[in-house]
């Protein structure tokens, strides 16, 4: 079997998060032995009980590894582990560091020296539309990398903002890299990718959006970038996790007061 086949079997397992894909690697050093381990073996591994091991067993995540590798060939996925030379140095040092991401576009943006991350809520105000356009477009003017998750609202707009300046973007994904969520954010997806951004994600093809996925993704926006800038927040949101995530990881955060800054872009759709 080809090493992208093994990365590609682990990662379709269900439940094995990185923390125990860590565990894993770390007590047998090539995935090839990780392929042949009984299940007594793989209950002796730290974190894995008679549940787990029964799941990485399981015969339906070891068939179709071909047609997976060529779904991906032929729509530009490629995958990068914690062991390739350009994996994030920054990813490395965080919790739950993930082992695994697959990317789409430019994965040489992972190299860029200056990544700011910009969130907010999905229902945002007009203001905070104009904020995270201008702020991402004179960010990108300054050849600063804007990080997002591509959700509907203030990610969106801090995407587009970047893109407006010719500037180059990256999207972390919630869900496979052949799913769009959600899907009025189409063309932005097309446009990442034709303006030389790169998007990104831990999950495998064919996984879809779910609301426990997207909190663990807030900590790849966060570990990428040097800092994140908070445009609107909900008392209660995805956004507070990711500044927590920020917080626990020493990163700047820079938050933007409301309606105080007077917004001199003109966004022409």
């Amino acid at each position: 079997m080809k090493e992208q086949e093994y990365w590609i079997w682990l990662s379709r397992i269900e439940g094995l998060g990185p923390i125990k894909m860590k565990e894993l690697l770390e007590t047998y050093h090539t995935l090839e032995q990780i392929w042949k381990l009984t299940k007594e073996e793989l209950m002796k591994i730290k974190g894995i009980g008679e549940k787990m091991a029964s799941q990485v067993l399981k015969p339906q995540y070891r068939q179709n590894l071909k047609q997976y590798m060529d779904y991906m060939k032929q729509y530009g996925i490629g995958i990068i582990t914690i062991f390739d030379e350009d994996y994030p140095e920054s990813l490395k040092h965080i919790y739950d560091t993930p082992i695994i991401l697959f990317y789409k576009g430019n994965r040489e943006l992972l190299k860029h020296p200056d990544k700011i991350a910009m969130i907010g809520c999905r229902e945002c105000s007009n203001y905070g539309k104009e904020v995270s356009l201008q702020f991402a477009y004179e960010l990108a003017k300054k050849d600063v990398c804007i990080v997002s998750g591509m959700a509907k609202g203030i990610d969106a707009y801090s995407h587009m903002g970047c893109l407006k300046a010719g500037g180059k973007t990256i999207a972390v994904l919630g869900n496979g890299l052949d799913q769009i969520y959600p899907k009025e954010n189409t063309l932005l997806y097309q446009q990442i990718l034709q303006t030389g951004g790169l998007i990104l994600s831990e999950y495998i093809i064919g996984t879809k959006p779910t609301k426990l996925n997207f909190p663990a993704r807030n900590r790849i926006i966060s570990g990428l970038s040097k800092g994140i800038i908070v445009v609107e927040a909900k008392e209660k949101s995805g956004t507070l996790n990711t500044v927590d995530f920020a917080l626990d990881q020493g990163k700047d955060v820079f938050v933007v007061p409301r309606q105080y800054y007077k917004c001199k872009f003109v966004w022409n759709q």
